[in-house]
């Protein structure tokens, strides 16, 4: 079981990375300004990770290639995550 969780923790932030290219065109690196720090491409990856990893606990999938399926599902839903709360604070501006 801890295996598929490892599996989709690695699967989850490949995908979260893939979705951070494919928004910006490029990998923005982690940077510190005055106020926050932010993460850059990381912050999509460690969603993607903890989405990938979330669903396959709950799910109680059996095999790797669902362990796959699901973690690629999860890392989209998680840079779709992401948008929506990007909407949310332009709606708000």
């Amino acid at each position: 079981m801890w295996q598929h969780v490892v599996f989709a923790i690695f699967i989850g932030g490949l995908v979260g990375a893939v979705g951070h290219l494919k928004k910006h065109g490029k990998l923005i690196m982690p940077k510190r300004t005055k106020q926050f720090i932010y993460l850059g491409f990381l912050e999509e990856m460690v969603l993607g990770s903890l989405a990938s990893a979330l669903l396959v606990l709950s799910s109680d999938a059996s095999s790797l290639l669902k362990v796959a399926f699901l973690s690629m599902l999860a890392g989209l839903g998680g840079e779709a995550l992401i948008r929506s709360l990007d909407l949310i604070r332009a709606e708000k501006k």
